[in-house]
């Protein structure tokens, strides 16, 4: 039991630091707050830690008997760290295809542009024609402004969007600097009772909040964040429209 023990504590050990320092990573570029939230990311955290850190050691406590022989115990937990550093490289994939590489303004809401969501195409033509808002390898989230482009391509746009297209918003050839957008958001601002995205159960839970953290509920100065699940609340200065908080509603 002793052995078994022993083999189990350094592998968890190693597990967990490599695994740690992976969503280190992850987490201190691209999923602080809100990103960690609007694009899913605890949906795919859990299968990552479970067979990293709670599998992969747990197996090796199951076969590390004192009575193998060295080098067959020594394989059995190489072909455990080869799958653990799959199951790793998939997960760690997955979230960086998910990270958020912009926060947008459309002109309705803010929201996170992935890059699963940035089509190759896309990217390099935004480099092109919009070199200083163009997206890269190593670029982390920014705030920009989506703005309609002229009527026609923008019918071209939604009409593909709606058949499972890609919106204006995965577009970067179009954005433009997040303060020329200031004077279409300012405009956009609501009460918190007036923004349809939330429920009413949702509208009660977010001025009990904003009344928590010092702001006044009946302000119009909202702005619905939507991404994946319960959509958030952010929080503008009127004066300056910095963002002041952002707020779940659920």
């Amino acid at each position: 039991m002793k052995s078994r023990l022993k083999a189990f504590g350094l592998h968890f050990t190693g597990s967990l630091t490599v695994l740690l320092l992976v969503l280190g990573v992850l987490y201190l570029g691209w999923y602080r707050w809100p990103g960690w939230y609007l694009t899913g990311m605890l949906k795919v955290l859990p299968v990552v830690v479970g067979v990293d850190v709670v599998l992969g050691p747990l197996l090796t406590f199951i076969i590390a008997s004192p009575k193998k022989p060295g080098r067959v115990l020594a394989r059995d937990i190489a072909c455990i760290v080869v799958v653990q550093l799959v199951a790793l490289s998939y997960g760690s994939f997955t979230l960086w295809k998910g990270r958020p590489v912009y926060y947008t303004f459309d002109g309705r809401v803010l929201s996170p542009t992935q890059g699963i969501d940035l089509q190759p195409d896309e990217i390099a033509l935004a480099q092109k024609t919009n070199p200083e808002l163009a997206p890269h390898w190593y670029s982390l989230p920014r705030w920009a402004w989506a703005p309609k482009p002229d009527d026609k391509t923008f019918n071209a746009i939604r009409t593909s969007a709606v058949i499972g297209g890609y919106d204006v918003t995965a577009m970067p050839r179009f954005f433009k600097p997040w303060k020329d957008g200031f004077p279409e958001l300012r405009k956009k601002l609501q009460k918190v009772d007036d923004l349809a995205f939330f429920s009413a159960k949702g509208h009660k839970a977010l001025k009990e909040r904003l009344k928590e953290q010092g702001f006044d509920p009946d302000a119009a100065d909202g702005l619905a964040m939507t991404g994946q699940g319960t959509p958030l609340l952010a929080v503008f200065d009127l004066k300056t429209l910095e963002i002041k908080a952002i707020v779940r509603a659920d």
